[in-house]
Formats: C-alpha cells, sequence, structure tokens
C-alpha cells in the first residue's frame, strides 16, 4: 500500500522525532534507574479508567496505565506507541496499523489486534460520545493477524489518526471488558492495561500507588521504580510539598496560579506551560438551556458581554492563558479569527436584557439562579466568585454551590445544574473535540456532551459538512460559517484559553516532550 512521506517519517518504529533517553545523554545525562516519582493528585477521581471517566486527573494519572496506539509530538505528529508504523492509502480511506511486538497486559495476556478492534468498535464507540460521529464513519475492522489492524472509512476523514491518543481512544484489553457492563466494571478502579507502570493500591483520601510493570514491552524501561500520587486536598499543602520536595511534580490546577510567579523563582523547580498543543484547553461558564431565561440568546449574548476577559486572564489567572474569542482555540485547526465575541460593555448589557424582557425590579434585580463550583482547586472558586459579582453587575442574584468531583461530575451529566464552568480539551481537531458540544445529536446525560442542551439545526450541518469534507478548503468553509453562528447566539460563554503550568523539581526528566505533556505514558521519565 503506497504511504505518504509524511506517514512514512511518523511510523517509522526505529526512527521516532522524540527518543527522550537519547534527548537526556545528549545534554550529558545518563537516564537513571530506580526511585519513585511523587505526584499530587487533585482532585481525588472517581474511577482510574480512561474512557470510562475523562476528568484531568484520570487522564494524568491514567496514561501510566492506560495506553494508545499512537502519541504526538508539540506540533501533533503522530509518533509510534502501540502501533509501532502505520500506512495510509492515497484515497484516506484506508489505515493500516503495524502493532508492537511481545506486548503484555497487566494480568499477563498477550496484547493482540483483538483487542485495538474491540476497544475501537465497541468500548469507545459506546462510552465515548465525542468520538461516536467518527467511529461510526468506520465501514471495516479487521485483524489481518495479531500483530495487524486494518480500517476501511466510509469516506475520508483528515483528522482520523488525531483520535488515536490514550485520552482521546485508550486501548483497553478485550478480555476484561467484553460481555461486561463496561461503566460499573471492576476494572475501572484498578485499571488492567499495557503501560509501564500497574495498579497496586488506592488508599481513598490519602494516595494511589503505581509500580514499574517488570513485563513493560519497552527493553530496560520504565526507569522508575513506581509513582506515588498523593491526594492533597488544600492548595496552600500542595504548594509547600512541591517548594519543599515531598513531591517532584504538580499539574494542572494543583496549583494556584496566583502562586506560579513566585515558583518560577524557586531555585528547585522547573516552570513550563508546554505540553498542552494537543489539548488546547478551553474554560468557557455554562448554562442549561432548559431553564429560563437562557433559552434566549439575547440574554446569554448579554452575560457574555457583562465578563471583562482581560481581567480574569491577568488578574485572577496572573497570565496563564489568553482571552477566548469563540468556540474554537486560537492554537486548535481552523480557528478564525474573524469570528469575535462582542467586547465587554456592562450598560450594553443591560440594555440586551432589558430588550430581552429580563427587567430589573426595584431592587435591580433581574432574575436568580444557582452556579454549581467545580471541584479542582481555590481558581475555580475564584472564578465563581467573579462570575457572581459580574452578574450582579447586570442584574442577576448568583447562588454558589460547592460540592465534590463526583457529585459536580453526576450532577452536570444529569442536568442537575443552571450553571456551572468547565474545561474541555479541543484534541487537535473542532470534529474531535468543539463539535461534541453543541451538535443536537450529542445532547445526552453523560458528562462532556452537549449537556447545555443547545439545539440548531443548521450547526448540526455544518459540523458534519466539516466532519466529512474531502479537502481542508472545504471543512475550513463548514468551520468557519458554523463559529460566526456560534458567536452570535452564544451557546456557552467562553472566557479563556488556557495555559496551564506544570511544575517539577529540577531534577525530574523528560516529564513535559509530547504535545500531551504530562498526559504521556512516563516510561522514560527519570531522577536525575
Amino acid at each position: 500500500m503506497p504511504m505518504t512521506r509524511r506517514h512514512l517519517l511518523a511510523g517509522a518504529a526505529t526512527a521516532p522525532v522524540l527518543l527522550s533517553a537519547t534527548a537526556a545523554m545528549a545534554q550529558g545525562i545518563q537516564p537513571k534507574r530506580g526511585g519513585v516519582l511523587n505526584v499530587i493528585l487533585n482532585p481525588e477521581p472517581p474511577i482510574l479508567q480512561i474512557g470510562v471517566n475523562n476528568q484531568t486527573p484520570t487522564l494524568i494519572c491514567g496514561t501510566k496505565m492506560t495506553q494508545g496506539l499512537l502519541k504526538f509530538s508539540p506540533s501533533l505528529e503522530p509518533l509510534p506507541e502501540l502501533a509501532k508504523s502505520w500506512t495510509v492509502s492515497p484515497d484516506g480511506l484506508e489505515y493500516v496499523f503495524k502493532l508492537q511486538e511481545n506486548v503484555k497486559w497487566h494480568d499477563g495476556r498477550p496484547f493482540t489486534a483483538d483487542d485495538v478492534i474491540y476497544s475501537v468498535t465497541t468500548f469507545n464507540r459506546e462510552i465515548a460520545p465525542r468520538l461516536r460521529g467518527v467511529l461510526a464513519g468506520i465501514a471495516e475492522a479487521t485483524a489481518p493477524d495479531p500483530l495487524t489492524v486494518r480500517f476501511v472509512l466510509k469516506q475520508a476523514f483528515q483528522p482520523f489518526l488525531l483520535c488515536f491518543d490514550a485520552t482521546a481512544l485508550p486501548i483497553v484489553a478485550k478480555h476484561v471488558y467484553d460481555g461486561t457492563d463496561i461503566r460499573t466494571n471492576p476494572a475501572n478502579l484498578k485499571p488492567v492495561g499495557t503501560g509501564p507502570f500497574r495498579f497496586v493500591e488506592w488508599q481513598r483520601g490519602n494516595f494511589l500507588r503505581m509500580e514499574r510493570f517488570a513485563d513493560y514491552w519497552k527493553p530496560g524501561q520504565p526507569y522508575l521504580d513506581g509513582i506515588l500520587w498523593r491526594v492533597i486536598p488544600d492548595g496552600q499543602s500542595r504548594r509547600l510539598a512541591i517548594e519543599g520536595g515531598q513531591v517532584q511534580m504538580s499539574t494542572a490546577t494543583d496549583i494556584e496560579p496566583f502562586d506560579i510567579p513566585a515558583l518560577r523563582q524557586a531555585p528547585n523547580l522547573d516552570v513550563t506551560t508546554k505540553g498542552w498543543e494537543y489539548f488546547s484547553p478551553l474554560f468557557w461558564f455554562e448554562l442549561n438551556h432548559r431553564v429560563k431565561p437562557f433559552d434566549d440568546k439575547r440574554v446569554r449574548q448579554a452575560m457574555s458581554m457583562a465578563l471583562d476577559r482581560n481581567f480574569i486572564v491577568n488578574r485572577l489567572w496572573f497570565g496563564l492563558g489568553k482571552p477566548a474569542t469563540g468556540p474554537v482555540s486560537s492554537t486548535t485547526r481552523f480557528h478564525d479569527a474573524d469570528a469575535k465575541l462582542a467586547p465587554f460593555d456592562v450598560a450594553k448589557a443591560r440594555a440586551l436584557l432589558d430588550e430581552a424582557g429580563v427587567r430589573a425590579n426595584a431592587q435591580g434585580i433581574r432574575g436568580s439562579f444557582k452556579y454549581v463550583i467545580p471541584p479542582y482547586g481555590e481558581i475555580w472558586n475564584r472564578m465563581g466568585e467573579y462570575f457572581r459579582q459580574a452578574m450582579r453587575q447586570v442584574g442577576f442574584d448568583v447562588t454558589l454551590e460547592s460540592t465534590d468531583a463526583g457529585t459536580w461530575a453526576s450532577r452536570i451529566a444529569n442536568w442537575d445544574y443552571e450553571s456551572t464552568s468547565n474545561v474541555l480539551y479541543q484534541y487537535g481537531d473542532p470534529t474531535l473535540g468543539v463539535e461534541r458540544s453543541y451538535v443536537s445529536s450529542n445532547i445526552q446525560k453523560i458528562l462532556f456532551t452537549n449537556t447545555a442542551g443547545y439545539s440548531n439545526p443548521r450547526v448540526d450541518e455544518l459540523f458534519a459538512a466539516a466532519r466529512t469534507g474531502a479537502t481542508e478548503a472545504a471543512r475550513r468553509s463548514a468551520f468557519s460559517e458554523v463559529q460566526k453562528i456560534l458567536v452570535d447566539e452564544m451557546p456557552l460563554l467562553w472566557v479563556v484559553e488556557v495555559n496551564y503550568p506544570t511544575v517539577t523539581d529540577k531534577r525530574l526528566r523528560n516529564a513535559v516532550q509530547l504535545g500531551t505533556g504530562d498526559h504521556a505514558s512516563y516510561d522514560d521519565v527519570f531522577l536525575a
């Protein structure tokens, strides 16, 4: 089968673009075997199986146990993982993956093509609503031999390879999940993966322990003896733990943005915002369209105009991001710079609410609603407090509600909320990470779907056209039109394109190398 030069380079198992051990040695640092990496885990996830749960803590710790077929460089070039090479037919319809040899599951069973086919056509198709439309486009999924997988698409889909990162499409053991209720399978608490670290122990509220998998398929790896994930609920205690060396790494919102400037000056620490290129996290305030007056786009437009995004980025996130301009992050393919949000203007927001018939009473109150705070740290509390103050300026009385991670996820998934906030990943392409939040076919009682309940037939048509577009130009045209419609109708209040910080002890090597940063397997990470 012919193969493009790009895919030949990307699929060459003998020369991956990022070979971290070699890179370390080029710097005069020999990879060192041994030691336990201590990492903050915040908040404590409800389960550990990627796919069944896709909250950030699950993705970060789960990727050390569960792998994907591919991984991605910072420029989003595909690199080998469980697939050592792959070919793509000239018409873009046929993908053939050659799998790594001698890969075992943590229970000792061999990893084969059957596991990949099950993961793609059953496991992820059932539980990953973000990928349901994409995976439905597979006409054939076959295994010519135990180490070869062949997918034939109904029609060409440009970003198909971007689906195969562990965070997007985890590969699970067929013998563990087949014939079971995937969402309640006991393995969700004790994953059986192919990754460099295997599950050992989980003391709720205290720690999660993983150890080196002795039969890992990369000879001599991983370098670490294990990883201890420490549950530290208090933000100040997390800062003290990383400053004092009790932990060697923090991720995402473990450390509050207001603490990052000081940690950048600490002589024993490194701080980077790299490693989020694949995700392009976008923070928004979410309104349940089933609750009046949120079903009126003029109300949503007014609420968006009441938000000072520059203040939010500079004073609340301390520069860890940039103001959002719409539903597609500026770092994601097909972002349209011409689709712009209306600027911050409280007076116009009030006038628009009057026009919508949402008028203030004698006390200046137009209405009241509740806001459920996601339990991910102080920055989320502060964003909730800011939202309350901003809405008060235009006449809404907002009551803040606190909860734990599991309850928050359950309430949003079951539409049991009036307003909240969220951060979703975009996975390199709007079809993979943006579409899910706006198409009416994805209004489901599942977290990270179109939980707001927004529906517009034209938006559905445009996302479908972009998904199936045969050329990049056709996809760009559809994405541009859909962004303009969404910016006008404001189904969600987009606020910040987040650049999360990863803070590491200077002795820790190779923590952030890929476009997925600390969501990597860590088989090449070591303590110098």
